[in-house]
């Protein structure tokens, strides 16, 4: 089936740089998320959507931009892949599982960080699972190759990885035409260990900002039984 990536940044250029699969960027194609005029009609023609667009501004207090384009901008493309009889791949954040049980399943109730971008997430979450007709929703943490920090933090733990790495996992979700929500990620670490695997030098930091979440541990047993 065609597939169409929506978006091109860190997550987008490593899913096409594996893939090969077209793409559409606000930047260079002059789409605006927030008016589906601008881009519904050239996702007509694919299979398969593959929403990587987020405002991803974690500290940004600006509701409106968070609003708009992780959940305004959600509700019009749910509503344009089911007109258009499209499945949706949307790709969340661990960030919705702040506050929630330690390794939190898919079943589990994920509780919103204490910020516009992880509530807006949530609410696009909410809206794909209760309106689209076919869909598979990610909740994943990618960081960029190699780790670019001097320092990282040794009291946040999650099951992130590299962005090659979660994209490949996607892939294959995606390759299995999977449904549903899938916590995407690799074993449990710190974002220090993480750091490590790349960056030798780099030094831990215990201090977290008060809106950076120290725990969004994942369970992975679906994502395992489907991918092994």
């Amino acid at each position: 089936m065609s597939k169409l990536i929506l978006g091109n940044g860190l997550l987008g250029k490593e899913l096409v740089k594996q893939t090969g699969w077209n793409y559409i960027s606000r930047k260079e194609h002059n789409i605006d998320f927030t008016k589906p005029e601008t881009y519904n009609y050239l996702i007509e023609t694919f299979d398969v959507v593959v929403n990587c667009i987020a405002y991803t501004d974690t500290y940004d207090e600006d509701r409106q931009k968070h609003w708009d384009i992780n959940y305004k901008g959600v509700i019009d493309l749910v509503d344009i892949c089911n007109e258009y009889n499209k499945k949706l791949i949307h790709i969340s954040t661990d960030y919705i599982y702040t506050n929630s049980k330690e390794e939190a399943s898919e079943e589990d109730v994920p509780v919103h960080c204490d910020n516009w971008y992880g509530y807006t997430k949530l609410l696009g979450d909410s809206y794909v699972q209760a309106k689209s007709d076919n869909y598979l929703l990610v909740r994943c943490g990618h960081k960029k190759e190699p780790f670019i920090y001097d320092k990282a933090w040794l009291n946040q733990v999650g099951n992130f990885d590299y962005v090659s790495v979660i994209s490949d996992l996607i892939i294959k979700l995606i390759d299995k035409d999977s449904n549903g929500v899938y916590n995407v990620g690799t074993e449990k670490k710190t974002m220090y260990d993480l750091a490590k695997q790349t960056k030798s030098d780099v030094s831990c930091d215990t201090y977290l900002h008060p809106q950076i979440p120290k725990d969004i541990s994942m369970n992975l047993v679906k994502l395992n039984e489907v991918i092994k």
